[in-house]
């Protein structure tokens, strides 16, 4: 698809970023409609987790074969498939009437989602000239980070408002719109019957990304490695993976071909990319309880005190768009790590009484980072990838993000579970009835009351929490802490990339230019 012959730009670009906000707009929300789910189907906490779990594990599956996909029948009629696919499954999920029909439902709808935003993001590389990048990739990141903002909000309203079926209902509108524009504008592609899909390479990468995902979700509830259902998902994730990667190797028409790593920029930002996506998630995960549980905000409250990252975000994306190709886009990338580093170093000294101007400026300068790294690292890593590989280099950045999210989230949640109950146990073997700094006695009324004595039921009672709520302040901390121990050897990646010759090679000509410099013809594609 040739840049300089594109038409209805604008109207491409819209339905793509259409198609970007419905994938990521599912992923939240239908969270908060679980409960509603769960009385409506009268099913387990293990049962209704399944909704949220089988769209996961089916999106994450099928990302990795989108570019065979889109080379095989081409981008356009791929697009159009999962369109629609997308919208006649989120309808039947809504119309859904037992547990096992949502389930598999959600299956489908995740199957379907797993090639929408590779191929918006392809599309939109692939439109836009080189200078325009920068704004294409900060549109698209808007869109992906629309989703997990707008979602749990929108995800509420309609479940209170309405039912928790229009969590689902509310897809068919603008995937229709979708569809329809980008039949109408979207150039068509041509795709290669010569092609054969590689089903060995797929089989074991199902094999390897389901039993890891799996293993993820529900390794918090079986207690991890101490459960034999999560060391056989382990070893089997584990296979699986090696395995593909072997086959990958050695075959000669693999699912994914090997050359796309040799690419230093795009392997380089694809190692950066799993390392954004392990903050992307985890970070909302471990705020939303905070808030909630540690400092007592009601629901409504903690979502508005939450909304100024979203804001943040979204300003760094439309400001590193203008910049990315004009400025070192090395530089807006270790900005954005460093700006998300400060936000969880300002973290790790919250306590519940922390003010609310505190907590603003804090996920304020987190969100601004994230968006700061976001569309520059998507221009540094598809710079200098050939454009026959950008829609398979695209299907992998997706998935090494939500690989990364899965394992931030599972991490951070594991651990600070465990920390908790580790310092409960630590601090509370201070508390005895013979620690006298822990008797306060004074009259009251006549009479003597022991507020935190724990050798009466209300004094270890009182203690009891106070000991919980110093617990969980401490393991907080720590999770912030190993957020940023992920974050700051990431810097390191950078040192990898390069700013694409293209660039530099076109500001050179027009400094030649202005000079009143000859130049010859091919000047540019000499090294």
């Amino acid at each position: 698809m040739p840049e300089e012959t594109v038409h209805h730009r604008a109207m491409i670009t819209a339905c793509a970023i259409g198609a970007t906000v419905l994938q990521s707009l599912d992923q939240t929300i239908a969270n908060v409609a679980l409960p509603y789910m769960q009385g409506s189907f009268s099913a387990s906490y293990d049962e209704i987790t399944w909704v949220l779990t089988s769209y996961i594990t089916a999106t994450a599956i099928m990302t990795a074969p989108v570019g065979w996909l889109a080379a095989r029948f081409g981008r356009k009629r791929l697009f159009l498939v999962a369109i629609v696919g997308f919208t006649v499954s989120s309808m039947l999920c809504g119309a859904a009437q037992s547990i096992s029909q949502i389930v598999l439902f959600r299956l489908l709808q995740g199957m379907f989602s797993a090639a929408l935003v590779p191929l918006s993001q392809a599309t939109l590389l692939d439109i836009y000239p080189y200078e325009r990048r920068g704004f294409a990739m900060a549109i698209w990141g808007m869109g992906v980070m629309l989703g997990p903002i707008l979602g749990p909000t929108l995800g509420g309203y309609l479940t209170e408002t309405y039912n928790w079926r229009w969590v689902f209902y509310i897809n068919l509108p603008f995937g229709l719109a979708a569809a329809t524009g980008l039949m109408i504008f979207l150039p068509s592609g041509r795709g290669s019957s010569r092609l054969r899909f590689d089903w060995v390479g797929f089989a074991v990468l199902t094999m390897g990304i389901g039993a890891m995902q799996l293993m993820l979700d529900r390794g918090q509830d079986q207690d991890w490695f101490s459960s034999s259902e999560i060391l056989t998902e382990a070893v089997l994730g584990g296979l699986g993976i090696y395995l593909f990667l072997v086959h990958m190797v050695w075959s000669r028409q693999p699912l994914i071909r090997p050359e796309v790593f040799r690419d230093v920029n795009f392997s380089s930002g694809l190692a950066l990319m799993f390392a954004v996506g392990t903050l992307l998630v985890s970070s909302l995960a471990l705020m939303t309880p905070w808030l909630q549980v540690l400092s007592n905000y009601p629901v409504e409250t903690a979502g508005l005190i939450m909304a100024p990252r979203g804001l943040g975000n979204l300003a760094t994306i439309t400001l590193s768009g203008r910049l990315a190709t004009k400025v070192d886009a090395r530089l807006l990338v270790g900005s954005g790590l460093l700006m998300i580093c400060f936000s969880f170093w300002l973290m790790t000294h919250w306590t519940p009484d922390v003010s609310e101007r505190e907590i603003i400026i804090a996920i304020v300068i987190q969100g601004g980072g994230m968006g700061l790294v976001f569309t520059p690292l998507q221009v540094l890593a598809f710079a200098t990838l050939p454009t026959e590989m950008r829609t398979e280099g695209a299907s992998l950045f997706s998935l090494l993000r939500n690989i990364g999210a899965a394992i931030g989230v599972s991490v951070t949640s594991s651990l600070l579970a465990h920390n908790s109950q580790a310092l409960h146990e630590m601090i509370g073997g201070y508390v005895t009835p013979f620690n006298r700094a822990l008797q306060m006695i004074g009259p009251v009324g006549g009479q003597t009351h022991h507020w935190l004595d724990p050798g009466t039921r209300g004094g270890a009672a009182l203690l009891d929490r106070m000991v919980n709520q110093q617990a969980q302040i401490v393991a907080y901390v720590d999770d912030y802490v190993l957020l940023i121990m992920t974050t700051l050897p990431a810097l390191l990646l950078l040192l990898l990339m390069r700013v694409p010759r293209k660039a530099a090679a076109k500001v050179d000509m027009q400094a030649m230019r202005q000079a009143s410099v000859r130049v010859p013809p091919n000047a540019a594609a000499r090294p």
